[in-house]
């Protein structure tokens, strides 16, 4: 097995400690989330904390696709954070990544970032309808996002939990996670729209952006309500088809019984 070890120039005191962390990645037990495909764990050095990720095994098709073609998702989130801070887009500090590969497959990655002490994430503001202070949270949101769609950054996976929310005593501060699927470059109008899609299905929250994302961009608000709101219903639909197709295919498995 070959293995491809790289580090941030900032933690290059810790790279001993971050290699041995990730060699002995199966032996901690601080799992962080439900581990259902990648796992992230909590490990500290030098009394402070880091998750690592680590990502499945692909498919043997994927296994000579990462080896050969296309970089793994351990580090294009090491690179696309690194992006992200040059552009002033908050995300937990990148640590490092490790690659492990054969002559001709590849196998496990890992990547290795600070640890964020976060108050919420978007989900709260879906499954607490009376949050505190949950429309003022969804317009600074919504800022956020129009501050991306302006520095070019389409962030592919821009769900409900994929941004960690910190408050601060003058508001909030929003990070990115999950950063293996971005495309940079300029939007238009119907892409930035989409971009919300995957958010909510609650038709409320859905008014309050629509109209803060008007407001910043000047744009007619009932038509990127209809727009929003019509895209949202559609990935609704289809998320939930997909969901009772795989419930019927893989019946056996926990997490499609529940």
């Amino acid at each position: 097995m070959q293995n491809k070890f790289i580090i941030h120039s900032d933690y290059k005191a810790i790279e001993r400690d971050a290699k041995d962390a990730i060699t002995n990645f199966d032996t901690y037990q601080d799992i962080l989330g439900d581990g259902d495909r990648n796992v992230i764990k909590i490990i500290t050095i030098n009394d402070k904390k880091y998750t690592i990720k680590s990502f499945k095994i692909p498919n043997v098709i994927n296994q000579v696709a990462y080896r050969f073609f296309r970089k793994s998702k351990a580090e294009r989130s090491y690179q696309y954070a690194n992006k992200l801070l040059e552009f002033g887009i908050k995300t937990p500090f990148p640590v490092a990544y490790q690659l492990e590969t054969t002559s001709f497959l590849f196998k496990r990655s890992y990547y290795m970032s600070e640890l964020l002490a976060y108050d919420l994430t978007y989900r709260e503001l879906i499954t607490q309808p009376d949050y505190p202070d949950k429309e003022h949270i969804l317009r600074a949101f919504t800022s956020f996002t129009y501050d991306l769609h302006q520095k070019g950054i389409h962030f592919l996976d821009h769900s409900p939990g994929n941004t960690l929310i910190v408050k601060t005593p003058s508001g909030y501060d929003f990070y990115l996670v999950d950063l293996n699927r971005m495309n940079f470059g300029t939007m238009d109008f119907d892409t930035r729209i989409y971009n919300f899609c995957k958010l909510t299905p609650k038709k409320e929250m859905v008014a309050i952006m629509s109209n803060e994302y008007a407001k910043l961009t000047g744009e007619d608000e009932r038509l990127i309500f209809q727009k929003m709101w019509g895209l949202t219903e559609a990935f609704q639909q289809k998320y939930y088809r997909k969901k009772a197709w795989k419930k019927r295919i893989f019946f056996w498995k926990k997490k499609y019984r529940e």
